[in-house]
């Protein structure tokens, strides 16, 4: 019986059934405890099913049973994708710790594996937090490389999101879009596994927004969408796909359109531990109302924003301007401008 279930989880997880999956795992898991392959399964079904802290502690978990089974590397890799959401997470002391864990495993390791690859990953991400631009380019260059050695696919994607991103940083931005499109061909071509694949799109179309590439944005968008409507159960990156297309609606002037994309992203963020994002969907509907003329509307927005952690600068300012305010305007940016590295 309990095979069946399992074999039936199985057959969910590849179907990106991401509800169904982490349900019969975790009455399997419930009969007798999961091997650290079907845990790693049910953390990422979790993860997409939206529970953040089960996912978590059910990688955890096949963590400690890699270790319990004398399997050193596939331990690191689960160490590094606990440190990866963690830090993402704002969460730095937890993050470092499983870091640590993660080197200090690494260094019993005598022979070449690719978890190597994932380590300098995770010192890629450690530098870029810091703002240390070329120490994070020369990591991710190195998990590139890794990745070809070992022919992992998920590993060579990261290792150039990061290397463009970092590229774009240092104001190279046509080399790091470059690299950019190379890490997204991987993701839209379905070669990367589903938390790397939601990565990858996230990072490279913030990227096209910052530099203002908005056809790359808008063809990449769309990429997103497709991606999150094969999977209904999908949660991590839905907020964030519709976070991007209301961008490009508000470009084309599709107001009504957009806001309506902007509230649906507000409110799939609301409740998250990490509150940077419904912060970033509060500012979205303040720009838009602004934009539109409703102004009252817009600086409620705006404030959500600045409590849920966004900085509600330039469109704060703009509302301002509008409202006949100008030197509250002014005011506003140059405090913002001091406050900006």
């Amino acid at each position: 019986m309990r095979a069946d279930a399992l074999t039936a989880a199985r057959d969910a997880y590849g179907r990106r059934a991401w509800a169904e999956a982490r349900e019969l795992l975790r009455r399997a898991d419930d009969e007798a405890p999961l091997d650290p392959e079907d845990l790693e399964r049910l953390a990422v079904a979790a993860y997409m099913a939206g529970r953040d802290d089960e996912h978590l502690a059910t990688l955890a978990r096949a963590h400690h049973a890699r270790l319990e089974g004398g399997d050193r590397s596939g331990a690191v890799r689960a160490a590094f994708w606990l440190y990866v959401h963690l830090a993402l997470r704002g969460e730095t002391g937890p993050a470092t710790g499983w870091h640590a864990r993660a080197r200090r495993l690494m260094e019993g390791e005598a022979r070449e594996c690719v978890e190597r690859g994932y380590l300098a990953s995770a010192e890629a991400l450690r530098h870029g937090v810091a703002r240390d631009w070329p120490a994070a380019r020369a990591a991710s260059r190195e998990a590139v490389a890794v990745g070809e050695r070992f022919g992992d696919r998920d590993l060579v994607a990261l290792g150039l999101m990061d290397v463009g991103r970092t590229l774009i940083e240092e104001g190279r931005a046509a080399e790091g879009l470059g690299q950019l499109d190379e890490a997204m061909v991987a993701a839209a071509a379905g070669e990367l596994t589903p938390v790397a694949t939601g990565f990858v799109y996230c990072s490279v179309i913030e990227s096209c927004h910052a530099v203002h590439e908005l056809a790359r944005a808008r063809e990449w968008t769309l990429a997103l969408s497709d991606w999150c409507a094969g999977q209904p159960d999908l949660v991590p990156f839905t907020g964030t796909c519709l976070l991007h297309r209301a961008e490009i609606l508000q470009v084309d002037g599709e107001w009504e359109e957009a806001l309506a994309e902007a509230r649906l992203a507000a409110e799939r963020f609301a409740g998250r531990r990490d509150r940077r994002a419904a912060g970033e969907a509060s500012y979205r509907c303040g720009e838009i109302l602004r934009v539109r003329g409703d102004l009252a509307a817009a600086e409620r927005a705006f404030r959500d924003a600045s409590r849920n952690g966004r900085e509600p600068q330039p469109g704060l300012a703009l509302l301002r301007l509008a409202q006949g305010r100008a030197d509250a305007a002014c005011a506003a940016l140059a405090g913002a401008l001091d406050a900006a590295d």
